[in-house]
């Protein structure tokens, strides 16, 4: 987790050096609004460890105010990043046309105040449409037809959320638009695959109701995110079950004599000491393989032993990236990262997008889902 951190605010730290260049050499800055400035990114830079800190104190005002405007901005700057890249990319080909070509290309460099203010109106516009992509939850539908489901149930309905992170920014106006898609959906099952809180969760009970209320015929499920394990897990185990979760940690359950459900801890409670190892193949060897056997898990990995013994993975934890490009880096460490997949044995893995957000809230080519799971009769 140390190590996590100090990575983070090394290049955080990095881009907002890079802001800070990139403002000073568009404007003439008087000594006072130097000093204004840098005190400003400063700040910036600390606001998710203040947000922490007026969580803890209990300062759930200033610890809202604070998220909304560390994490929106770290938004901004993360894109503005972006953007200036692609326009120093656009300067090296004009330059080597230059150097290379013999052509007077000079009228073609941006200015000093272009590379600072197009990147800055560009991902400011970006955020604003983030925000409100992140307010549209999706719907996304997969239909499984199996011969494992008892011959008197034609269709079993699973829906699943994933990376919900209720916490300072998710709270009830967000939550009640994700509740509301999954009662549409109207549940056969519904299953959480992690990170269903984001960090400290002292003052996030109000969102407890709306939860609560979200019921399904056969019952809610769910297992630990590493969000779960960063806020405390024993809150938050307390938080999930309140809401009406079953939660499953390295154990498994037949409901109704239709479907087995088994669920495995994130890897995050191994650093913690909080972590039930179970195998997962020890896990599914409890169930008959002519019943479909589902296997919760947050993070999208496959454990090769596994493969056969499961029918259907559903993961989440990637947010595919949510905010584009960042989806590339996130293939790069989880290559399953969204989507449906066929694996070997005849399993099959489903990874969700996320419901929620975390760290800024927006998200840009990567809208939130909700997903609905038909096990179809065949």
């Amino acid at each position: 987790m140390i190590l996590f951190l100090l990575s983070f605010f090394l290049l955080y730290g990095g881009i907002h050096l890079f802001f800070y260049v990139r403002l000073k050499a568009a404007f003439q800055l008087t000594p006072m609004v130097h000093a204004a400035v840098v005190l400003s990114l400063m700040f910036l830079l600390v606001s998710p460890i203040l947000v922490r800190l007026s969580e803890r104190e209990g300062y759930e005002g200033a610890a809202c105010f604070l998220s909304y405007l560390g994490y929106s901005w770290m938004g901004v700057v993360f894109l503005f990043f972006v953007v200036s890249l692609c326009l120093d990319f656009y300067r090296f080909a004009v330059w080597m046309n230059s150097e290379l070509g013999g052509f007077e290309l000079n009228h073609l460099y941006p200015s000093a105040l272009i590379l600072f203010m197009a990147p800055l109106i560009i991902s400011v516009g970006l955020n604003i449409y983030g925000y409100f992509e992140a307010l549209n939850i999706r719907t996304e539908h997969l239909v499984v037809k199996t011969a494992k489901l008892p011959k008197n149930i034609e269709k079993l309905r699973i829906v699943q959320i994933s990376d919900v992170h209720v916490g300072m920014i998710v709270r009830e106006g967000r939550l009640v638009r994700m509740m509301e898609a999954v009662k549409k959906a109207v549940p056969d099952i519904l299953v959480s695959t992690g990170d269903l809180v984001d960090g400290q969760i002292d003052n996030i009970h109000g969102s407890l109701p709306l939860l609560k209320g979200v019921q399904a015929k056969y019952g809610k499920y769910a297992v630990t995110g590493n969000h779960e394990f960063y806020a405390g897990l024993d809150q938050a185990l307390d938080f999930t079950r309140m809401a009406g979760f079953t939660v499953l940690r390295g154990e498994g359950i037949n409901v109704a004599g239709m479907i087995n459900i088994a669920g495995v801890d994130d890897p995050a409670g191994k650093r913690m000491g909080k972590y039930r190892g179970i195998p997962e193949t020890k896990i599914l060897a409890d169930f008959p393989g002519q019943t479909y056997r589902l296997l919760l898990k947050h993070q999208p990995i496959i454990d090769q032993e596994a493969l056969g013994a499961f029918d259907l993975q559903l993961s989440g934890h990637t947010h595919k990236g949510q905010i584009f490009p960042f989806s590339i880096v996130t293939g790069l460490v989880f290559p399953l990262q969204s989507g449906s997949f066929n694996l070997p044995g005849g399993s099959r893995l489903y990874v969700s997008r996320g419901t929620g957000t975390w760290g800024p809230p927006m998200r840009f080519l990567s809208p939130p889902e909700i997903t609905i799971i038909d096990l179809i009769r065949e």
